[in-house]
C-alpha cells in the first residue's frame, strides 16, 4: 500500500502508531498533543527555517507531535491530516479545551478588555480560543487577554456559503503555503472558506480534485454556478456566479475575482489547461 505522505506520518526512523502493519519503519509511537500558541505557525518540508513552508497552521490548533529535536516538532494538524515540521517554541502543552472559533478574516487579542490596550496580538480566520469569562463586549481568555466576542462564533455554529467567505479575501496578497488573512494561496483560500463552513477539506489542490463534490462531465465553461470548483495541475479557482471566479494566484500575487474565460485562457498559455471541475 502506498500512503501520501503528506497526511500519514511516517519515515524511515519513525512513524505514528496508528500505521503499524501499513508502513516500514524502525519504531512507532503513539504521538503527545501540541496545541498552537502564535497567531499562525509554518509547516515545513524539513526541520528547517529556509525548507518550503507547505502549509500553516493557526492559533489553538492541536498538533500531534511524533518527534521533537534540536528545536523542531515534527508531528500531524488536527484540522486537515497534514504532516511536517513546525517550530518547538510555537507549540505549547494543550490548555483549556476551545469553546469558540474566530468567525472573520482576522481580529486581535488585546492585553485588557480595552481597544486601545497594548500589544495587540493578531489572529486568523478559525482559530480556536477558549473564552473562560466575558467581559462587556470582550470575552476572557485562560491567559488573562481578550477578544472581542463579536468576532466568534461558538464551535456548534457555521457559516452557510463558502463563497461568500472568500469575497472577505479579496486583494489578500498571495504566499505559497499560507492559508490566513496574512497571505495565502488557492488551495489554502478553499480550505478555509469549507473549513468556515464546517465542511471537511483537504489541504492541496490535487486532494481537492479527488475529494470535493462530484466532477461534471466537462470541463466546458458553459453552464457553470456559484460554488462550482474548476482544477488545473497545481491550482484551483471557485465560480462566483456564471462567468466570474475568484482565487488566490501568481499573476495578480493576491486574491482576485476575474472572469473565468481568461483566467482559463492565460492559464493554458504556461500551465496547461482545465484538468476537470467540481460541483459541491
Amino acid at each position: 500500500m502506498t500512503l501520501d505522505p503528506r497526511t500519514h506520518a511516517y519515515r524511515d526512523d519513525l512513524a505514528a502508531e496508528s500505521l503499524r502493519g501499513l508502513v516500514g519503519a524502525m519504531r512507532f509511537v503513539t504521538g503527545e498533543p501540541r496545541q498552537v500558541c502564535v497567531p499562525k505557525a509554518g509547516v515545513h518540508g524539513a526541520p528547517d527555517e529556509t525548507a518550503r513552508i507547505d502549509t500553516e497552521t493557526i492559533f489553538g490548533e492541536t498538533v500531534t507531535v511524533y518527534d521533537e529535536c534540536d528545536g523542531w516538532s515534527w508531528g500531524q494538524l488536527a484540522g486537515d491530516g497534514y504532516v511536517g515540521y513546525v517550530r518547538s517554541d510555537q507549540l505549547r502543552e494543550p490548555a483549556d479545551a476551545p469553546t469558540h472559533r474566530v468567525c472573520v478574516p482576522a481580529t486581535l487579542v488585546y492585553s485588557a478588555a480595552d481597544l486601545k490596550s497594548q500589544p495587540a496580538m493578531p489572529i486568523y480566520m478559525n482559530s480556536l480560543v477558549a473564552v473562560t469569562a466575558i467581559e462587556g463586549d470582550y470575552g476572557k481568555l485562560p491567559d488573562g487577554r481578550y477578544i472581542m466576542l463579536r468576532h466568534l462564533t461558538c464551535l456548534s455554529q457555521v457559516a452557510s456559503d463558502p463563497v461568500a467567505i472568500m469575497r472577505q479575501f479579496v486583494h489578500v496578497p498571495y504566499l505559497w503555503g499560507g492559508k490566513t488573512h496574512a497571505g495565502l494561496d488557492c488551495s489554502g483560500l478553499v480550505q478555509t472558506a469549507w473549513q468556515a463552513c464546517g465542511l471537511a477539506c483537504p489541504r492541496d489542490s490535487d486532494m481537492m480534485e479527488a475529494f470535493l463534490g462530484a466532477p461534471l462531465p466537462s470541463t466546458s465553461l458553459g453552464g457553470l454556478r456559484c460554488g462550482d470548483l474548476i482544477f488545473w495541475d497545481g491550482h484551483v479557482a471557485v465560480m462566483i456566479d456564471g462567468e466570474n471566479l475568484i482565487h488566490a494566484n501568481g499573476h495578480h500575487m493576491a486574491v482576485a475575482v476575474e472572469p473565468a474565460a481568461d483566467a482559463v485562457s492565460r492559464i493554458a498559455q504556461s500551465f496547461g489547461e482545465v484538468t476537470g471541475i467540481r460541483r459541491p
